[in-house]
């Protein structure tokens, strides 16, 4: 296939212990998307890339070829006065902060002490091996 080609797949992502991310299917929808142009993580892009209409294939993505590895620079300490809800902050939930010009960031605050809250601003899969169940549903013309 050609890059840029649109093309519809489903697929099911899966962590290594089995529990199951995201899944196309359970939405009852496909995922359309320009295929090889950087639209989706590299090791989907690259798997769809070489696939015919029909195939289902199942494809283990490294954490480098997916969301990245965890980069430290991302990990925060707040001081806990910046955060006035910090007490009542869920330890491991995803909350969305503002960033810079308003933009949206989303994170995790990973702990709070008397001082600081530790907020983890890395993508929720970063550092993680993805397993894929992709199905080439459809390139479209």
């Amino acid at each position: 296939m050609e890059k840029g080609t649109t093309v519809r797949v489903h697929y099911v992502g899966t962590l290594d212990d089995g529990t199951q991310f995201d899944s196309s299917r359970d939405r009852g929808e496909t995922l359309e998307f320009q295929a090889g142009t950087g639209m989706m993580i590299p090791g989907f892009d690259k798997a769809v890339m070489d696939m015919e209409v029909g195939e289902i294939r199942t494809v283990r993505i490294p954490a480098a070829e997916a969301y990245g590895e965890v980069d430290e620079k991302k990990i925060a300490k707040i001081p806990i006065d910046k955060f006035p809800s910090a007490a009542q902050a869920p330890i491991g939930v995803p909350i969305q902060l503002m960033g810079p010009g308003g933009m949206p960031m989303p994170a995790v605050i990973t702990s709070v002490d008397v001082q600081f809250v530790t907020v983890d601003f890395n993508h929720r899969l970063a550092g993680k091996d993805l397993t894929f169940e992709i199905e080439l549903v459809e390139v479209v013309e």
